[in-house]
């Protein structure tokens, strides 16, 4: 029968639990930017609402509704943005990890 050594066995090993530290690094990430998507729009189009466009601005209130969902528009394009930069990276690093094997 055919010893195999120690390095032998943990470059068999290394793969499976480099997928499963991968996978819950992106379901991480997925977890994060999911609440980053639910609570930042919602409490941005609120508290521009209120504070910024009536309370310091002194608009009305239908002129409030407008502005304050345009910037809840434009905070969920940046945590989309900012989802797809930090997903390409971490896959591109896993990806040169894979290679340098």
């Amino acid at each position: 029968m055919e010893r195999l050594d120690k390095a032998a066995l943990n470059a068999l090993q290394t793969p499976e639990f480099r997928n499963e530290g991968s996978l819950a690094s992106t379901l991480k990430t997925l977890l994060f930017f999911t609440a980053l998507m639910i609570t930042v729009p919602i409490g941005l189009y609120f508290t521009t609402k209120s504070y910024i466009f009536e309370g310091a601005l002194g608009m009305s209130n239908r002129d409030s509704y407008f502005y304050a969902a345009i910037v809840a528009v434009v905070a969920v394009h940046v945590v989309l943005a900012l989802f797809v930069y930090v997903a390409w990276n971490e896959g591109s690093r896993q990806w040169r990890e894979g290679k340098q094997d």
